[in-house]
């Protein structure tokens, strides 16, 4: 079993992660920034701390609220001076186990993503340097603290969780023909797959084609990166630019074949769901919420 996958067993379970293994032994960390509690308390505070924006009003967890799976409920990001983005927030749940980051997986790594939004002008728009002086520490030990906690922020325990872990009776009748559907007829599982329910990749599904156009062009040709499906249920409006209301207007647009243009996903085409299938799916996708645990 991946460490992901152990990860979520153990949650599910309602087990913590401090295990004689050592605190790092399920959360993948680089060599250079291995996980330790006075860096994950740290980073945990730095989280919390608007003054890493230029006005002052803006943290990380003004978009990224843990009340709401570590995001908001905005189409598009608003950050400093009422500054609108062109993206939606993306959930941070689970991230450790990413390979790369933001919808367009521009960067490789945490400790690099963690800066991006600091110095991003529609978001805190505050050089790192300084914004690193206002909190008293290195720019490089800032971005490994906010790393290392964005690392515990972790999703799991949902009843689907229990279900693949044996237990039969943790997802209703309707729930269970919903999973039916997302594996078969729904083909969900071409991008939401594995423990994380995403495959890392980027897909073009239509939704940035506007008007014979890429409104956006997502890491080319209208690609955007699979977003975890954990606490989906929780996590409205969705796509990459905040567009779709509801998990039941998310159903209706991918079974009626997402939005045709010339890069669309061969994966990506009409699915024929009844309407009760597609209640059952929406059902299902539900029980993929659960607990949300961050820090130590």
């Amino acid at each position: 079993m991946s460490p992901a996958g152990l990860v979520l067993l153990m949650l599910a379970a309602g087990e913590r992660l401090e295990t004689p293994l050592g605190l790092d032994a399920f959360l993948p960390a680089p060599e250079g920034n291995p996980l330790t509690r006075e860096k994950v308390k740290l980073g945990r505070e730095l989280f919390f701390d608007k003054r890493l924006s230029r006005d002052g009003t803006v943290a990380c967890a003004t978009c990224h609220d843990p009340k709401l799976a570590f995001t908001d409920r905005r189409p598009l990001a608003v950050g400093v001076f009422e500054r609108r983005g062109t993206r939606r927030t993306p959930t941070i749940v689970n991230r450790g186990y990413g390979r790369s980051f933001f919808w367009d997986g521009r960067v490789g790594t945490l400790e690099e993503q963690v800066l991006k939004p600091i110095e991003a002008p529609e978001e805190m728009d505050l050089p790192v340097a300084e914004a690193a002086g206002r909190v008293g520490l290195a720019a490089e030990a800032m971005a490994q603290a906010l790393a290392s906690y964005v690392r515990t922020i972790l999703a799991g325990g949902s009843r689907y969780d229990k279900y693949v872990a044996g237990d039969r009776e943790a997802l209703t009748a309707v729930e269970r023909q919903g999973l039916q559907v997302f594996r078969g007829k729904g083909n969900c599982t071409a991008c939401h797959l594995g423990p994380n329910l995403t495959d890392e990749r980027f897909h073009n599904t239509g939704v940035a084609w506007r008007d014979g156009r890429l409104a956006d062009a997502g890491r080319e040709g209208g690609r955007f990166k699979t977003p975890t499906l954990r606490e989906v249920a929780r996590r409205a409006p969705y796509m990459h630019d905040g567009s779709i209301a509801t998990l039941e207007d998310v159903v209706e647009f991918y079974n009626g074949g997402g939005r045709r243009n010339p890069g669309l996903d061969a994966e990506v085409h009409p699915m024929g769901l009844t309407e009760e299938e597609k209640r059952a799916l929406v059902a299902f996708l539900g029980a993929l919420s659960g607990e949300i645990r961050d820090g130590w």
